[in-house]
Parts: structure tokens; C-alpha cells; sequence
């Protein structure tokens, strides 16, 4: 089986996996920004593990499923180096500070511990973030402007605080993170 074969299994498994979940701010299927995220990252890297973990990156997060379940899907497609790598890659991904777990911090505390936490995962994971930022703040801050504004300095603050993915992403996130910040200040 071809890389292409194994992203596209890949990409069914995740879908299977976020299930009903559409887009917040559209009637798309949630797979569909998986898959631009690891399109991004296509034009950066071509490790099978990065782009594998792209599509899976909120796959813990949003989903009931579980690593055991990322991993056993993946013992067909991969050898164990790179399934352990793809995986390691979707938990440093992976929230940890969220509201359920932390329900007496704040937004903010949490945002704060969570860029805290992202300033020591490896720069591959760095990389896949940077290009989850660029594909989600493009969207927020076309249909939420209000949110848009808080959200874009978080998403600047870790892209500030992450410096070890790769730099022409990061660059080009930063960029459009700072054009859209200013696109809101703007019209509000």
C-alpha cells in the first residue's frame, strides 16, 4: 500500500472517529480541517507520522476514541517506529488544560498553562499546530468576529512562545494570525 493509500485510510479512520461532529461555523463534516491541516503540513514535510497525526490531532480530544484505539487501527498501516511517533504527536497535541478537567481556572489560566505546556512538545508537533492555528483562525475570525478577537491573540501568544516547528509555517501563521487581528480591529 502506497503513502497516499495509508493517509487516505487514515483519513476514513479519523472521520469514522469524529463521527456526526460537523464545523462550528459550518455544515462541514469536522474532517474537513483535519485534512487541511495535514494538506499544510504536505507542503512542509512529507514524514508519514506528521502527516498521519495532522489528520488524527483532535482525535483524543474530541472523540470517545482512545490511543489504544489509534494505535490498533494503525498496527496495519505502519511500522511500530512510526506508529509510536504518530502517536506521540497526537497526545502532545492533545489539550490538556481544558474546562472539565480544570473547572476552577479561568479561560485564561487555562490558555496560560496550555502555552506552558506547548513550549516543551517536539518541533514536529509544533509544526502540526502551527498549521491547525492557520486553518482555524482564518475561519474564526471570517464568522465570529467578537470571539475572533480573544481567540487571535491566544492563537499569537503560542505562536510567539512556540519557536522549534518549522519557520517558514510559523511565519506564514503569524502573519496571517496579525492580518486578521488587524481585519478586526478594523471592523469593530
Amino acid at each position: 500500500m502506497d503513502r497516499s493509500e495509508i493517509i487516505d485510510k487514515i483519513i476514513e479512520f479519523a472521520d469514522q472517529a469524529h463521527g456526526d461532529q460537523t464545523r462550528k461555523y459550518s455544515p462541514d463534516r469536522y474532517i474537513v480541517h483535519p485534512i487541511r491541516v495535514m494538506k499544510t503540513c504536505s507542503e512542509y514535510t512529507d514524514s508519514l507520522p506528521i502527516l498521519a497525526a495532522a489528520v488524527l490531532h483532535d482525535v483524543l480530544e474530541d472523540t470517545p476514541y482512545t490511543q489504544d484505539d489509534i494505535s490498533a487501527f494503525l498496527e496495519s498501516y505502519m511500522n511500530e517506529a512510526e506508529r509510536n511517533l504518530t502517536i506521540s504527536l497526537v497526545i502532545e497535541l492533545t489539550d490538556v488544560y481544558v474546562k472539565e478537567n480544570f473547572p476552577k481556572l479561568n479561560r485564561f489560566k487555562r490558555k496560560r498553562k496550555e502555552i506552558k505546556r506547548l513550549k516543551n512538545i517536539s518541533p514536529e508537533a509544533q509544526t502540526i499546530k502551527y498549521a491547525d492555528i492557520l486553518d482555524n483562525a482564518a475561519e474564526i475570525s471570517q464568522n465570529d468576529p467578537m470571539f475572533a478577537e480573544r481567540y487571535l491573540k491566544e492563537c499569537l501568544d503560542i505562536l510567539l512562545a512556540l519557536k522549534d516547528g518549522n519557520s517558514q509555517l510559523r511565519q506564514k501563521a503569524i502573519d496571517l494570525v496579525t492580518t486578521e487581528q488587524k481585519k478586526i480591529k478594523s471592523e469593530l
